[in-house]
């Protein structure tokens, strides 16, 4: 059994959790919190299997309530909040909440879609994701003479695939890497709808590198980062600019990363370099098969860095992974491309 404690200062939205979670025999409520200083008594005196945690709320807010949980009893915490409280949302993932969902409403389509987070996030050992894994800062500037060598329109690409711990792990991984690192980052993050933009902005706020949200019809330029809009999918066409694809009935990943990938290997060959992270499923496997396929260059994550060992698991038993790395060591990897060049 599952055991959960709701945050939230809407008596509403507190009975909607209930009332999803309830459907499921496996996950039970409690306990209920109105406030973040009401969640953390309640943490600590019902010790609860993971922790759903709202942002803003009276007496105590969620980031601060978050700080203060990972600090005095570590457990998962999952941040469920509105959309328009997305911006501040993906700090929470920075004070150790593992993931952002937003709230269900009386239409919502998606109570599977939470019912599968709690019991995946109620697993993880919090203690050995919230210690900061020591990122390498590769601080200076590229010469010169290799600057040069790079132009804004770059013959390599870096396409990643990042699901479920993906925020957290990619905020590492951005915050290495230099604000001239000569080749474009395009990131497939299975994200909710409306969520994206809040994931941009922090992302952005923490690394030296441009993050944001990829446009259609642009050409990835070196350093800059660009996150795939869920509402559709995202690969590159042949001639190298970033192309749309409306989602299907069937698919069940947004955005896809195996679409990603796979053009990445279409389109860029050898030059193509995969990444896949930590996430649930095998979404990015195809693709990562494709740039293997292709000559390029494969790195999957390892198990003790990953929030859930799903998608990277998969793809080095697929046997398409060059490299298992841990997190802060990718960063490493990327910057010996360029080194060895």
């Amino acid at each position: 059994m599952i055991r959960v404690l709701i945050t939230d200062d809407s008596p509403l939205a507190r009975e909607l959790l209930k009332a999803v979670f309830d459907q499921d025999d496996e996950i039970r409520v409690i306990g209920e919190a109105v406030n973040g200083l009401e969640a953390l008594e309640k943490t600590i005196l019902l010790e609860p299997d993971l922790v759903t945690m709202d942002i803003h709320m009276p007496v105590m807010d969620g980031i601060e309530a978050i700080r203060q949980i990972m600090s005095a009893h570590p457990v998962p915490i999952l941040v469920i909040t509105s959309s328009s409280d997305a911006d501040t949302a993906y700090t929470a993932i920075s004070k150790g909440a593992l993931e952002v969902l937003p709230k269900p409403d009386v239409y919502s389509g998606y109570s599977k879609d939470i019912l599968n987070k709690i019991k995946l996030l109620s697993k993880v050992k919090v203690i050995s994701h919230i210690i900061a894994f020591q990122a390498l800062k590769l601080t200076g500037k590229l010469s010169t003479e290799l600057r040069r060598e790079y132009p804004d329109k770059s013959d390599k690409l870096v396409a990643i695939a990042s699901s479920t711990g993906g925020p957290r792990v990619l905020s590492l991984l951005l915050s290495a890497l230099p604000e001239d690192f000569p080749y474009p980052i395009v990131i497939a993050q299975h994200i909710s709808d409306d969520f994206v933009s809040g994931m941009a902005h922090w992302l952005n706020d923490i690394s030296k590198l441009t993050v944001r949200i990829a446009e259609e019809g642009e050409i990835p330029l070196r350093g800059t980062v660009y996150l795939c809009l869920p509402e559709k999918h995202t690969k590159i066409n042949s001639g190298k600019r970033i192309a749309f694809k409306n989602r299907g009935q069937g698919d069940i990943y947004f955005p896809s990363c195996n679409l990603l990938l796979s053009s990445a290997a279409d389109v860029y060959g050898a030059n193509s370099i995969g990444i896949i992270l930590t996430g649930m499923g095998d979404d990015g496997v195809i693709g990562m098969k494709k740039i293997k396929e292709a000559g390029g260059l494969t790195i999957a994550q390892d198990e003790k860095t990953s929030v859930v060992f799903g998608m990277p698991k998969v793809a080095i038993e697929s046997g398409c992974i060059d490299k298992v790395l841990p997190i802060q060591d990718i960063s490493k990897a990327m910057m010996g491309l360029i080194r060895s060049r």
